[in-house]
């Protein structure tokens, strides 16, 4: 009788899952910090009302956020390339539109998809921030951009790591949608493995330990930061304070 679980298939396939770990990584640092750039964009258009931009910025969010992240995928993947075809249509340009490697739509779904979210968190942490604060500065004499880099980000940090944190703790777990695509990543490795084995149980264990691992690393890294920002916070209060008092 054919062994129904054997344990030992569950190494093996994390051995050779294990060199596909950079195209994930690479995915997740790269749709993380395109996120967090867009959506710190998205939250300022939003907090500034400015006209048109702020109520675009409010659609793309809700529509981001409103559609699964898989569809989202495919219209990256089916759209870019209709949308190069028309520009090399209309202005006489040459894209090389089959030579494009499957894992730029990867980079740009999650990265669109990350902002929604990041702009929500981006904009709440900014909207914490104490106004005494805020007009403190200005009446320093900073201007709005040395107070939001020297008053409102620091500030806001606080508030926002934690949630930001999250987000990209789902970003490593989501990219596991890239495989959909034919992107070769810990997902698409462990479907190849499990394929070549008929071993799906053991290869999905070992796949799942894997990202276990990778999660608990960056959990690990964002208590860290949150820390680091909170004795921050902390030394600039008590500086406050003894400033007050003498």
């Amino acid at each position: 009788m054919e062994q129904l679980f054997n344990p030992s298939v569950i190494w093996d396939s994390i051995l050779a899952i294990i060199p596909s770990i950079p195209i994930t990584m690479l995915i997740t640092l790269i749709a993380g910090l395109l996120g967090l750039l867009f959506g710190f964009i998205l939250a300022v258009l939003r907090i500034k009302k400015i006209p048109v931009l702020a109520q675009l910025a409010t659609v793309y969010i809700s529509f981001i956020r409103g559609t699964p992240l898989l569809v989202q995928l495919f219209l990256s993947y089916y759209g870019i390339p209709m949308l190069l075809r028309v520009i090399n249509y209309n202005f006489g340009t040459e894209f090389n539109i089959s030579g494009i490697s499957n894992i730029i739509f990867a980079f740009a779904a999650f990265s669109f998809n990350e902002a929604a979210y990041n702009a929500e968190t981006i904009r709440a942490s900014i909207l914490s921030v104490d106004r005494r604060d805020i007009e403190a500065a200005h009446s320093m004499g900073m201007t709005g951009a040395q107070t939001m880099r020297r008053v409102i980000l620091p500030q806001a940090m606080i508030v926002a790591i934690p949630n930001l944190g999250n987000s990209f703790i789902n970003l490593v777990k989501a990219t596991s949608l890239a495989y959909a695509i034919g992107v070769m990543d810990m997902m698409g490795k462990a479907k190849v493995v499990a394929g070549n084995n008929m071993r799906f149980f053991e290869a999905y264990i070992g796949l799942a330990l894997l990202y276990w691992v990778i999660c608990l690393i960056f959990e690990f890294i964002v208590r860290k930061l949150e820390k680091k920002f909170n004795i921050l916070d902390r030394e600039v209060a008590v500086s406050d304070t003894a400033q007050e008092h003498s």
